[in-house]
């Protein structure tokens, strides 16, 4: 459904460039095992899930995500990973042995497994990602085998931003089964926190996102977007000042102007009383 045959005749008045150029998954890599590289959303994406998921009940610096990263899952088979596009931790240190920034995330060192997991599909790796492939022998498990059986995920995500649907399960019974969702929006108790569908501006680019939202079901705010509503509310506060200011200045102009106008009433009555030989 995305893949386009070559030549492509051009027609008259012409294609777009979007219709006539290959894609990603239309040119090969470098690697045999890649298809295509990761196109911008699988960028943008996983930035705005790291940078909102705070989960109320954890520190930051005992919460850990990571994008595109080797996760290995297996002592046995040290060489086994998974990369998921993104996947998030709590109750680990955020750096590695409190200092380090990760190289990937070892689950025989680490000793905990993520708690959420979310694959954005792609036309090569979403039959895998929705568990519609099965394990080979002697070859290693498919993600949904890894995230199911050995590392018991609560809860995996997945997302199609072509169709812009997303899908949640998590873990019962030892076994994934499917939410159902009256909304684009799941809640995970256990963290006291959602991850939903939002319509909004994101680097520039206005479209539905995956973020995630707190109890009250407000939209968890990244370092840049509190910093601008907080620029926004003092400059509110600042306009709010402003307009008193200039609304004391006027009342008291007018008092000014009122007491001066009785003055000149005054003075104007007692002028009319000498005139009249009344003393005042």
């Amino acid at each position: 459904m995305f893949r386009l045959k070559y030549p492509v005749e051009q027609s008259d008045p012409p294609l777009s460039p979007r219709e006539t150029l290959p894609t990603m998954f239309d040119l090969p890599s470098e690697d045999p095992e890649e298809p295509g590289l990761p196109d911008e959303f699988h960028d943008l994406q996983p930035q705005l899930l790291s940078f909102t998921f705070r989960p109320h009940n954890y520190f930051p610096d005992r919460v850990f995500c990571g994008s595109d990263m080797n996760l290995y899952y297996d002592v046995h088979h040290q060489n086994w990973y998974k990369r998921p596009d993104w996947f998030g931790v709590v109750g680990v240190p955020r750096l590695y042995d409190e200092r380090d920034l990760r190289l990937s995330y070892v689950i025989w060192q680490e000793g905990i497994s993520p708690f959420a997991v979310v694959e954005l599909l792609s036309p090569g790796t979403e039959n895998e990602d929705l568990g519609e492939t099965t394990s080979e022998v002697n070859k290693p498990p498919v993600k949904w085998d890894v995230y199911e059986r050995i590392l018991r995920v609560p809860y995996y995500v997945v997302f199609n931003r072509y169709t812009d649907r997303l899908r949640a399960f998590s873990l019962t019974s030892g076994r994934y089964q499917e939410l159902i969702l009256t909304e684009p929006r799941v809640w995970m108790r256990e963290l006291e926190l959602g991850l939903g569908l939002w319509q909004g501006e994101y680097q520039g680019i206005n479209r539905l996102w995956l973020r995630w939202y707190d109890a009250e079901g407000n939209w968890i705010l990244t370092d840049a977007e509190a910093a601008q509503q907080q620029a926004e509310m003092e400059q509110e506060r600042a306009e709010v000042a402003e307009r008193l200011t200039q609304e004391a200045e006027q009342r008291a102009s007018e008092a000014e102007q009122r007491a001066s106008e009785a003055e000149q009433r005054a003075e104007y009555l007692a002028r009319r009383l000498r005139e009249l030989g009344i003393e005042p």
